[in-house]
């Protein structure tokens, strides 16, 4: 591994957002089961203008953290916003309270595709966030009772009405190529959300696609919700032996493993988004990417993922 002055990766979505490929998941500054305001919301206002001084230029959020608390504390903070800040948000999932995001009371989410549903959330969110567009518009999960072209229909209507940029998709546990290539014929996809990290690589092939056709390919769970991190973990073994600890070699493998990733890395700790961010200085070899995939599969790391059948199947 070779470290050296930050080198600050970039991509551009849509062909006219250049964005550093680190950025920031705001998820967590919210109450607990990302419901509810966050308890302190002084330092959610520090750690969101603390990224943004650091360089961050890229922040995700979604209408169903909170739901609304997070959109409206990224206001408080950073409200108006810098020329070069964008700022993702996504709908199209109800809520039902703390529980249902842990997993806890079924079902673990509940996708709502209606066109007057999704029309009403951008609008919701065009307030909470205080603008006029959106830069990046996710559909957060494709719900399977609604034809695909609907729900990129509406989302296709809005961006030609201006109150969105670029259309995204995101899934839960992911989009496929099969839902990516239905969905070209209703929209231009400038970004795909899935669940991928160095541990679960369940969405390689669509991270292949994305590559092939310049779509910006955005990982959460990169940390594997939090397995990845554990400082006596497995991977801080690993890490150690690269100089980092386990957050900034999962981060970095990420940023290696594919030229299309944006990393959303989400924490309430100002120590941990220095860190985190510090993994853009990391400079890892052919060879260095290899090593570490085999030895994070001999070590057999599991992380949890939500199960396939939250995501069925839809017609376009």
């Amino acid at each position: 591994m070779q470290q050296g002055k930050r080198s600050a990766p970039r991509l551009t979505l849509g062909g006219d957002l250049p964005v550093r490929r680190i950025g920031y998941g705001a998820m967590h500054l919210t109450g607990p089961g990302m419901w509810g305001p966050y308890p302190d919301p002084a330092h959610a206002v520090a750690v969101l203008r603390r990224a943004v001084d650091l360089g961050v230029d890229f922040i995700d959020t979604a209408d169903s953290y909170g739901p609304g608390y997070n959109e409206r504390m990224i206001r408080l903070a950073l409200h108006p916003y810098p020329d070069h800040l964008v700022i993702c948000t996504k709908g199209g999932l109800v809520r039902s309270g703390p529980a249902d995001w842990a997993g806890l009371e079924p079902p673990y989410i509940r996708p709502v595709g209606r066109p007057e549903y999704l029309r009403q959330q951008v609008e919701v969110s065009l307030q909470n966030l205080g603008v006029d567009r959106i830069d990046l518009y996710q559909l957060h999960s494709i719900d399977p009772q609604i034809p695909l072209s609907e729900q990129l229909g509406i989302l296709s209507c809005m961006q030609e009405e201006g109150k969105i940029r670029h259309i995204g998709l995101s899934g839960q546990p992911g989009v496929s190529v099969e839902d990516l290539m239905c969905a070209d014929a209703h929209a231009t996809v400038t970004a795909v959300e899935n669940l991928y990290n160095i541990a679960d690589r369940q969405s390689t092939d669509v991270l292949r696609h994305c590559e092939k056709y310049g779509t910006a390919f955005i990982p959460w769970f990169p940390l594997g919700h939090g397995t990845l991190a554990a400082s006596d973990g497995p991977l801080a073994k690993i890490a150690a032996e690269f100089g980092m600890n386990a957050p900034q070699l999962a981060l970095a493998w990420l940023l290696h493993v594919s030229p299309n990733t944006l990393l959303i890395p989400g924490t309430t700790s100002l120590v941990h988004l220095e860190e985190n961010l510090r993994a853009g200085d990391v400079s890892l070899t052919a060879q260095d990417l290899e090593a570490i995939t085999r030895t994070v599969d001999a070590a057999g790391i599991t992380t949890w993922r939500p199960g396939a059948s939250t995501q069925p199947s839809h017609a376009c």
